[in-house]
């Protein structure tokens, strides 16, 4: 079987370089294209990466821009959507909006399969004004019962951001193009992934994710069953006051996280 094609949007930053870089390790399962508005690495990137995508796999251009996206995303088998930014309005409306209204419609047009698209946290961090997720967000874990309910994708979005609130119009603009064309659309809320790959400070502990555990999870969801139409699930790493379900992107996509916060000494973490 041929490998799959795979494009990656936003492929110069942190997220997508290291998602590139799993996909890239694995040549007889994928052959990996990149698309980004510059192709040297973000600032968010470590110091030292460089993922060397061979000219004839990578596209300059920008999400907003729909005739770069058909061209993009011609012949593709699978997208990874992580083209964003978190600026001003002024930007993330033809970003964040515009940008994933055109590679969700590109890709319908090419017939491409699935579409991969990077969501955040930051959709559900609105819980933190609720017990026990308050009292987790405040490291008061002795007011922490130890049953409490996770999070699930179930609960109502709960943005407190424009960046965070373009994401949940995205994931009902996934939802909208699972149920209504052949794409099968799968989003990832993205915990926090930092180019040192450890919890940047102690508040970060419950929502970090490591660069690995999401390059994971971003694999799995494109190798993911063919009859799994739409998903969105929770992206972090296996940290011991993780208040989101992790549960059902192990049962249904295979997500098993590798790394954890607790596997960093707590206490020297930075105070936020």
């Amino acid at each position: 079987m041929a490998p799959k094609k795979v494009l990656i949007t936003g492929v110069s930053g942190l997220i997508g370089s290291s998602v590139y870089m799993r996909l890239a390790a694995e040549p007889d399962r994928y052959e990996v294209f990149g698309f980004s508005r510059r192709k040297v690495p973000s600032v968010r990137v470590p110091e030292g990466r460089d993922i060397q995508i061979p000219d004839d796999h990578f596209r300059l251009g920008e999400v907003q821009d729909m005739d770069a996206v058909r061209a993009a995303v011609a012949g593709m088998d699978a997208v990874v959507h992580m083209a964003a930014t978190w600026d001003s309005f002024e930007d993330i409306l033809p970003h964040n909006l515009v940008g994933a209204y055109n590679l969700f419609e590109a890709s319908k047009e090419a017939g491409i399969k699935r579409i991969v698209a990077a969501s955040t946290i930051q959709v559900s961090v609105g819980q933190h004004h609720s017990e026990p997720y308050r009292s987790i967000a405040a490291r008061a874990y002795d007011d922490v019962p130890a049953d409490f309910a996770k999070v699930t994708v179930a609960e109502p979005a709960e943005p407190r951001n424009l960046y965070a609130a373009s994401k949940v119009w995205a994931e009902s603009l996934a939802r909208v193009y699972a149920h209504t064309t052949e794409l099968s659309c799968l989003c990832i809320r993205i915990g926090w992934v930092v180019a040192e790959d450890r919890p940047p400070h102690k508040n970060a502990v419950d929502i970090w994710c490591s660069q690995r555990d999401i390059a994971q999870l971003t694999e799995r969801c494109i190798a993911a069953d063919d009859e799994l139409r739409f998903g969105i699930f929770y992206g972090m790493s296996n940290n011991r006051w993780n208040w989101v379900d992790l549960e059902d992107a192990r049962d249904k996509v295979g997500y098993v996280p590798e790394d954890s916060a607790e596997d960093f000494d707590i206490d020297q973490l930075d105070d936020p």
